[in-house]
């Protein structure tokens, strides 16, 4: 039996595998181990239930670019299923099991933030660099709830899609300020925004705002090397998912073949693992 876990910062899916057939699939919550204590993950790993007889678990989790993270949960889970082969690896290799297999190409996040990567068929080859959402993150929802925000308040946004705003969100610039400066998690906040783009990315305003942003992204992230340009790119990400008649767009006006985009990477991973050998 094989446990496969895709462990965000907010909530986690795990999917137990018995050769092809999928015994189990839940929720727990998320888990960073760059902010959560180690507990944490101990208590959720001895809460869930779980059959003997794991043999392999596969954990995909955000904040495990690291070997200390690595380790901290490899150590967690090999206490709980002491006869199991664990491996821990980053979301982006997520990404890539779940929409490239064993194909080479190139693989992409769009989510709250961004991150793509050159991928052999068997090993990420190529990062891009991530400078948060500070100075980087294009293409992702907070870059796209920036936009929207900063459209509004600049007086950039046609009358009707203002006054839609307005209805949806009863925003002023000091309540605004006072949220994302001084109460926390300012990118997540931002991205909330994108959610007004994905509901009038109809009118032809909101259509170009989302795709300069996605044109960032392709500039900053794609087609850096020229030798890459023939590669499919594939992405996995709720932005990616719910705007992705404007991202393939983007991706064709920059003659970039599209591959396969997937709102999240659950089902890809199941497909991954149900090709291998028994």
């Amino acid at each position: 039996m094989r446990l496969i876990i895709d462990a965000g910062s907010t909530k986690m899916e795990w999917i137990l595998l018995d050769g092809n057939t999928v015994k189990q699939r839940f929720y727990t919550e998320g888990f960073n181990p760059n902010y959560a204590e180690r507990q944490c993950l101990v208590d959720m790993c001895h809460g869930v239930s779980l059959p003997d007889g794991i043999h392999y678990i596969h954990y995909y989790g955000t904040g495990c670019g690291n070997e200390q993270n690595c380790l901290l949960v490899k150590e967690v889970f090999q206490e709980r299923f002491p006869y199991a082969e664990i491996h821990v690896t980053h979301d982006l290799m997520a990404a890539c099991h779940a929409v490239l297999g064993h194909d080479k190409g190139i693989a992409c996040i769009l989510g709250t933030g961004s991150n793509a990567c050159l991928y052999d068929g068997e090993h990420i080859t190529e990062k891009a660099v991530s400078l948060g959402y500070l100075v980087g993150d294009e293409g992702s929802g907070m870059h796209i709830g920036r936009e929207v925000v900063r459209a509004y308040f600049y007086g950039f946004m046609p009358e009707e899609l203002r006054m839609r705003f307005e209805v949806e969100y009863h925003l002023d610039l000091k309540a605004f300020v006072q949220r994302l400066y001084h109460e926390g998690q300012p990118s997540k906040y931002l991205a909330t925004f994108a959610k007004f783009a994905g509901e009038n990315q109809a009118y032809p305003f909101m259509h170009d705002l989302v795709k300069r942003c996605f044109n960032a992204f392709i500039e900053a992230f794609v087609i850096r090397d020229n030798a890459n340009r023939s590669l499919k790119v594939s992405f996995i990400g709720s932005v990616a998912f719910h705007f992705q008649d404007i991202l393939k767009e983007g991706l064709a006006d920059y003659g970039l073949a599209i591959g396969e985009i997937m709102q999240a990477p659950a089902e890809g991973l199941i497909r991954y693992y149900q090709s291998l050998p028994a």
